[in-house]
């Protein structure tokens, strides 16, 4: 019986680094444009508030977090305690650590760059990742990150910039961060699932008021993340019922 000619596995070439790293820009140009009219608002609010020109570029590479430095630096125009800030920004970045769970960070090789992927970490980074699950190399990963973080960094330096060279200060200005979390609040609040977390945000910034009135963005804080935990052991025991589960046991 003749023999019959070995198979050889032919592995696939990988697509060139080159053609990965502008397959990430492409994805991630259109969301990047976002960050600019946010940085720019950003970079004009430091400087009237009348903080230094150099705090918005050495928060963006210190605290890259777009919706922390704009809460850090009202905060610091206030002559805010500087461990009010800190732990305001630990609760305010805390969502980030459940993120990494399910962020491509094993794609990553080499210290250095898993370090700046972990760094660079914000919510655009991870909704992208999240709408696309596969495909992601380190290549493309780190482009994504890179230009996010470059976008909000140049950003928010025009932004300063800018805002020496107008004489008089923008009425309104800043009350841009109050309108972010007004936006992000009214975006995760789209369904009946998300009203108890409504409610308890609010009661817990009702109660703040009340109880400590000189610290009431801290203690709102930390007993809103009270009320999210009692209320997730309330569910995994069987006691606290969601809304979507109340509504298919009526159906039923």
């Amino acid at each position: 019986m003749p023999k019959l000619p070995r198979t050889v596995n032919v592995p696939v070439p990988a697509s060139p680094t080159r053609l990965e790293i502008l397959d990430g820009l492409r994805i991630t140009a259109p969301v990047a444009a976002g960050y600019i009219p946010l940085g720019l608002a950003y970079g004009l609010l430091v400087v009237q508030l009348g903080l230094p020109w150099w705090m918005a570029p050495a928060l963006s590479l210190a605290a890259y977090s777009g919706s922390a430095e704009l809460l850090v630096v009202t905060l610091a125009s206030q002559n805010t305690p500087l461990a009010v800030i800190a732990v305001t920004m630990l609760l305010v970045n805390f969502r980030l650590l459940f993120f990494a769970f399910s962020f491509p960070l094993h794609v990553i090789e080499g210290r250095f760059a898993r370090l700046f992927s972990m760094y660079a970490l914000v919510d655009e980074a991870y909704a992208l990742t999240a709408a696309r699950p596969n495909g992601w190399t380190k290549p493309r990963l780190l482009a994504m990150q890179v230009l996010f973080h470059l976008t909000w960094l140049v950003s928010g330096t025009v932004g300063v910039l800018a805002g020496s060279l107008i004489p008089t200060q923008i009425e309104g200005l800043d009350f841009a961060l109050t309108a972010l979390f007004i936006t992000l609040t009214l975006d995760a609040a789209r369904t009946r699932h998300e009203a108890p977390s409504v409610l308890l945000a609010g009661a817990s910034f009702a109660v703040a008021m009340v109880v400590a009135p000189g610290q009431h963005l801290m203690a709102a804080l930390l007993l809103f993340v009270a009320c999210l935990t009692v209320r997730h052991f309330l569910h995994r025991r069987g006691i606290w019922h969601s809304a979507d589960e109340m509504a298919e046991g009526g159906a039923r």
